[in-house]
């Protein structure tokens, strides 16, 4: 573990993302396992706690103590039993078994990841944890100057993003537009042998 904060700590697109949209398209129909990867203060987390549907768990990863003690607090208060929240690296080990995980989801996390060269391990790590079968969801920003969202050069473009994913084991399913500013693409899993 760093003491160096991570590079999006404090930072959520939770207000800016279409949160319909993004929960439209992962259809969970409850008794799934979710992981919220990078989740931050847990804004994606709660919301899916509390729509996610019976049966179904929620599991918040944030490498930023300070976001996932605030996140503690919000489930304590929201009585949210099905979430849980702990601090991890998501790109070295997540502490889940494998093929524990029926959808890992990255809203607007995987850039961060990739500037700071830990893209790979966290692709891997959701591979680990995923059943065969099971979706990796990803929302980035659109590829386009301007705000809201971080500089253009750390952007990923869907090609980019497809490049970056399918090496680890995910073939893609869906793309669709995730508000204004930003894109959801869904892959699956792949079997260990395929």
């Amino acid at each position: 573990m760093t003491d160096r904060k991570p590079i999006a700590a404090g930072k959520s697109s939770f207000e800016i993302i279409d949160e319909e949209a993004v929960f439209a398209q992962l259809q969970l129909k409850g008794g799934e396992t979710v992981i919220d990867a990078g989740s931050g203060i847990g804004n994606y987390a709660v919301a899916l706690a509390t729509t996610a549907g019976s049966g179904s768990n929620i599991h918040a990863f944030d490498l930023w103590p300070e976001g996932i003690e605030q996140l503690r607090q919000r489930i304590n208060t929201g009585g949210l039993r099905n979430l849980a929240a702990a601090v991890a690296d998501v790109s070295r080990n997540i502490p889940m078994d494998d093929g524990a995980a029926d959808v890992f989801l990255m809203v607007t996390v995987l850039h961060d990841l990739v500037e700071d060269g830990k893209g790979d391990g966290a692709l891997r790590e959701a591979a680990r944890v995923l059943k065969p079968g099971g979706r990796l969801v990803i929302v980035e920003f659109n590829k386009e100057a301007g705000t809201p969202g971080p500089p253009l050069h750390i952007r990923l473009a869907p090609e980019e993003l497809d490049s970056l994913v399918e090496p680890a084991g995910f073939a893609g399913l869906s793309r669709a537009k995730a508000g204004p500013y930003a894109y959801i693409s869904i892959y699956r899993r792949e079997s260990a042998g395929a």
